[in-house]
């Protein structure tokens, strides 16, 4: 059974820093495109980034390029998020994500598995 566990949300002021980490298990990483997405209350789900099989291929969504890094661990089987100069508008529940496919199909949402969610709170 596939699991993605999300960990390192919570609250911080504007312009500071968070790392979200995405464990996962059940599923050999290095065979996935991994990243995260958020939802923020009353609004759809968005890309935040994706990495590709290969950790050189990355891709963000224009409102997060220069302010998070992803990274993976294929050892560890754990993608992780670095968040810098957080926003309020940053404010969201954060979604981990796999999918087999491609880094264009994962930015579409279409992804095979899902995480819970952790909650990330940016106050102003």
């Amino acid at each position: 059974q596939v699991q993605l566990v999300e960990s390192g949300g919570g609250l911080v002021q504007a312009g500071g820093s968070l790392r979200l980490s995405c464990a996962a298990s059940g599923l050999t990483l290095s065979s996935y495109v991994m990243g995260w997405f958020r939802q923020a209350p009353g609004k759809a789900r968005e890309f935040v980034a994706a990495i590709g099989r290969r950790a050189w291929n990355t891709g963000y969504a224009d409102s997060v390029k220069g302010r998070f890094t992803i990274s993976r661990d294929n050892a560890k089987n754990t993608v992780y998020l670095q968040m810098s100069s957080l926003k309020p508008d940053d404010t969201a529940v954060y979604f981990c994500a796999a999918d087999q496919n491609t880094v264009t199909e994962f930015v579409r949402g279409n992804c095979d598995y899902w995480g819970q969610g952790t909650q990330v709170t940016v106050s102003s």
